[in-house]
């Protein structure tokens, strides 16, 4: 047998690689691919730098398949002092309450226009033009509580004899966690709900719109009703939008089978930003998707695909800020090539983030890499392959061993961890919650189940303190969770701010207050639901390796023309020998026969490959094997 490493050709550039855009109907073929502007501009983009950004994607990126430009969010506010991510009071809305684009930095949109202009000169360039929006309806609308438009009369939305308006759908106690001034759900049960998403949806069309990065509807801010009229919506329209959900914090393979199906995309961790940290975090989740069969799933007239997130390359600029692309990616090289491997090996969508306008050519050389975005398009039965080893500290070349060579990593202490996270309701384990009695006037809800010799979690109850009108809002059986008997931190669903992927979530606390975000109902079968997302709180008990936060891993998936992709990653502080035997990739892979004689490549090999790998690096071998 013969292989080839493909591990050196991350540093130049590869000749000319085109990648064919499908001209099937089906929604999503292949993982989308593109360009969005949030890691380089954050939300202060205008429409000069849009389009001049724009117009280098399509010279230099749509050959390798980047179709989609990406407008991300606050398109709508005004860059002006005071201004900020979750400011009140500098957002330009229509007379429907609907968000348009801010003419001062958009100034094509005057005059009603909206985004119509843009999007031609994008589809001019071969491209197509994507917006990032958020869940429901503005708090500015709701404010001003402006009527709903009914679409199908051109008129304000009229039901049981009057008029219907925003303060009649927003439901201002489900307002988005991490942007509570700026949106809130509304409600899908209403016809003056369901118009007022329409009218959104179809201006969206009008405009030209072909992508949809829908926003605090997945993830710890799920909203399956909103996420299903929208999918609904979309279906019906005269022209197809690719739509896809964000974000992904602790999202779960079951939690994306209410909605993957409805969808192109969706998000499945935090916001990706240029730490290792964050490139770390995502191999248990990507693991996760693929073994449950998500990657490349049934979705909205089409496919979908679970998404790591945009990719944190080349000029950026830092996450929530005022200000535009500024200084270069934090992660080395060999931390850059993990992240792509990564990618592509569980053939997320590729969203490049970085400043376009000053892609240098390590960048440009990175993100076209012909093997990488063949992995990511073609490949198929994607998964991580758990049976590598690694052994620290020695100096090794790349061999292919004839006998088998396992050696033992040092032995760590371990330390048990409790995780308090959230889930599908639907989930088999979601029922260990029960109340335990301390006084007459105090209880705890502990979580018990799956616990062994080791202490429940608990957290203390309270019934929320409500004026009167707010308590109306509630049922009866609603309550505040606290992390100490006191009333002042209570545990909220969604976190105030948006996480990162790094930051793993072992439950949130923030000063106790009167949204749906912090109140919770004790089902009679154990479960602890949310009222904000309607997911169920859960536990998760882990015992951790003690000094070792990083480890070996590798993924393998078979490609179009029989080749059997080989990828293997340090997550060590120093460099790694990691190996693996044929004859285990054989049992993950029972269709191939891996000693065939016809394979061939460069390098002979008989028994294993080994590779001492950089620290946070990776290694790619290509088995060509027809």
């Amino acid at each position: 047998m013969r292989i080839q490493l493909l591990s050196s050709l991350f540093l130049f550039s590869f000749g000319s690689y085109l990648y064919r855009v499908s001209s099937q109907p089906e929604h999503a073929s292949f993982p989308p691919r593109g360009w969005n502007s949030y890691d380089s501009f954050c939300w202060i983009l205008s429409e000069e730098d849009f389009l001049q950004s724009a117009g280098i994607i399509s010279q230099r990126l749509k050959p390798y398949g980047y179709e989609y430009a990406v407008v991300d969010y606050l398109w709508y506010r005004k860059n002006v002092p005071g201004a900020y991510p979750d400011s009140l009071g500098f957002d330009v809305i229509d007379e429907w309450g609907r968000m348009i684009p801010d003419p001062d930095r958009w100034t094509s949109s005057k005059d009603g226009k909206g985004f119509t202009e843009v999007a031609k000169k994008v589809h001019s360039m071969g491209l197509k033009f994507g917006i990032h929006v958020m869940r429901g309806l503005s708090r500015q609308a709701y404010d001003a509580n402006t009527l709903i438009l009914d679409t199908t009369t051109g008129g304000a939305y009229e039901e049981s004899g009057r008029q219907w308006r925003a303060k009649d759908i927003g439901i201002k106690e489900r307002a988005c966690a991490w942007m509570s001034h700026g949106f809130m759900s509304v409600n899908t049960k209403l016809g003056a709900g369901r118009a007022f998403l329409r009218s959104l949806y179809e201006q969206y069309a009008e405009w030209g719109v072909d992508f949809v990065k829908h926003d605090c509807v997945f993830g710890d801010d799920l909203d399956v009703d909103e996420i299903t009229f929208v999918s609904e919506v979309l279906q019906k329209l005269n022209r197809p939008i690719l739509y896809s959900l964000s974000p992904g914090t602790s999202a779960t393979p079951t939690m994306a089978k209410d909605i993957s199906g409805l969808v192109n995309m969706y998000r499945v961790t935090g916001d990706d930003w240029d730490t290792w940290g964050d490139v770390a975090a995502h191999f248990d989740v990507s693991r996760d998707f693929a073994a449950a069969n998500k990657i490349g799933a049934k979705g909205l007239l089409g496919r979908s695909w679970p998404d790591l997130d945009m990719l944190p390359l080349g000029w950026l600029t830092d996450p929530g800020s005022n200000r535009g692309p500024y200084r270069m990616s934090n992660l080395n090289l060999d931390e850059q090539k993990t992240q792509m491997t990564l990618w592509a090996m569980a053939r997320s969508p590729l969203m490049f983030g970085g400043d376009v306008r000053k892609l240098d050519e390590i960048t440009y050389s990175l993100i076209t890499n012909p093997f990488i975005l063949e992995i990511n398009s073609y490949s198929t039965n994607n998964m991580e392959f758990p049976y590598v080893t690694g052994t620290k500290g020695s100096t090794h070349k790349t061999t292919a061993h004839s006998q088998r060579s396992r050696r033992c990593l040092k032995e760590v202490g371990k330390s048990h961890a409790q995780f308090l996270g959230f889930t599908s309701c639907n989930h088999p384990k979601v029922n260990g919650w029960s109340i335990e009695a301390l006084d007459q006037d105090l209880d705890q809800i502990c979580w018990k189940e799956h616990m062994g010799s080791h202490e429940p979690l608990c957290l203390y109850k309270q019934k929320p303190l409500l004026s009167s009108d707010e308590r109306l809002i509630y049922n009866q059986g609603e309550l505040h969770l606290l992390a100490s008997d006191g009333m002042e931190f209570c545990l909220d669903a969604s976190p105030r701010k948006k996480r990162t992927s790094k930051e793993f979530k072992s439950g949130s606390f923030s000063p106790c207050r009167s949204d749906a975000n912090q109140m919770w109902e004790l089902n009679n079968n154990g479960s602890l639901i949310s009222s904000y997302s309607g997911l169920c709180a859960t536990v998760k008990s882990i015992d951790a390796n003690v000094g070792n936060s990083g480890g070996v891993r590798s993924w393998i998936a078979t490609g179009r023309k029989g080749e059997i992709y080989v990828a293997l990653f340090n997550l060590n502080s120093e460099k790694t020998v990691i190996s693996a035997t044929i004859s285990d990739l054989t049992k993950a892979l029972p269709g191939k026969n891996l000693n065939a004689t016809s394979c061939f490549g460069f390098g002979d090999i008989k028994d294993s490959i080994s590779m001492e790998v950089e620290i946070h690096g990776c290694a790619l071998f290509v088995l060509n094997c027809p």
